[in-house]
């Protein structure tokens, strides 16, 4: 067994000139996590298959350019809200808010320039395990959401092989925030995902219209594509003629946990029988965004050269409703100032 470590390595310049700086956390059994200062985002995350072999099991870019022009969103921080805001607009304490426009009508994670294109403040924190604190303050009117949000991210690489990001923010002024990790998961490090076999424990989702927002309606899974109660594979319903999963060309909705709120919880889990490696959820949040990769369209040239295809990566995003500002019923993500925004996600790794 050796020792955790923290280690920084430049990792080139944006456009305008910020420094970026890639940061290698390693536990004491050689998993080692990859995060950039650049959009907080998760680079590179080596654990071990059933045979004691490390692989990367995120997808990604060899370079800082690939995420500059990255609209797929890898692995990055997504803020100030993650999802989608009907129309890009919303109401707060009686003011109307609009925001910017970047998926049809609609806002979608963050907007134009979301959190996980930003330059955020890195501190290494000393510990058993390696951990590394990034700080962002998104100023008022950035993108549309009003007040001053001051944002940290702690990302913890835990000696029991788990990578734990504790999400905090704080405002100046009433806002809305939620926020989630976009990571894109491939236990095999690439091809498709089809035989991976996921469990989600929820009973209901949240269906959608055709432009993906929610009708506000609390669908029971049963009977659906969307019941993964129990184990089942990716690819086992992903072509059903169900019409959300026709709208969405495979899995991208919104399932609702059977967990109370702000309690940390676990919420899934997703096992790959060629390589051994199975994950588990745990969060603080009510809800999770499970997608399939269906957009990704072969243009973009990842790691290694190689070219995403749908289906090549899934994404499990903890985080609160979509639309939940235009959707009374929903979760509140309304921050006051004095109030704290919490979020805990946890991916953990094992072998069976």
């Amino acid at each position: 067994m050796s020792e955790s470590s923290i280690n920084k390595a430049p990792f080139g310049q944006t456009p305008d000139g910020q420094a970026v700086e890639l940061y290698t956390l390693r536990n004491r059994n050689g998993v080692e996590a990859g995060i950039l200062t650049f959009g907080g985002i998760v680079a590179f995350l080596k654990t071990p298959d059933k045979k004691g072999n490390f692989h990367d099991v995120v997808l990604g870019y060899d370079d800082l350019a690939g995420y500059i022009k990255d609209e797929a969103h890898f692995g990055g921080i997504i803020g100030r809200y993650g999802n989608r805001i009907a129309k890009g607009r919303f109401k707060l304490n009686g003011s109307t808010y609009s925001l910017a426009t970047n998926n049809g009508d609609n806002h979608l994670h963050g907007g134009l320039k979301g959190f996980d294109k930003a330059v955020w403040a890195a501190h290494p924190v000393n510990g058993d395990a390696p951990a590394l604190q990034l700080a962002y303050l998104s100023k008022d009117g950035e993108e549309g959401f009003p007040g001053n949000l001051s944002v940290t991210a702690l990302y913890t690489l835990t000696n029991d092989n788990a990578l734990r990001l504790d999400l905090t923010a704080s405002t100046d002024k009433l806002t809305i925030c939620n926020l989630t990790n976009h990571s894109y998961f491939n236990f095999r490090g690439n091809g498709k995902v089809l035989d991976h076999i996921v469990q989600i424990a929820a009973e209901k989702f949240t269906p959608t219209d055709a432009a993906l927002i929610p009708t506000g309606e609390l669908r029971s899974v049963t009977g659906t594509p969307f019941d993964f109660r129990r184990p089942t594979t990716i690819g086992a319903r992903i072509n059903s003629d169900e019409g959300q999963i026709r709208a969405t060309k495979g899995y991208d909705q919104n399932w609702v946990f059977d967990k109370p709120d702000r309690q940390l919880g676990l919420v899934a889990r997703v096992w790959d029988k060629a390589s051994g490696r199975c994950m588990e959820v745990w969060t603080t949040e009510p809800a999770m965004q499970f997608y399939t990769g269906n957009f990704l369209n072969g243009d973009l040239a990842g790691k290694g050269g190689q070219k995403y295809e749908p289906r090549d990566g899934f994404c499990m995003e903890p985080q609160h409703f979509p639309d939940s500002p235009n959707q009374p019923h929903f979760p509140s993500v309304e921050l006051k100032p004095g109030q704290t925004y919490q979020n805990t996600i946890i991916y953990k790794f094992f072998t069976e």
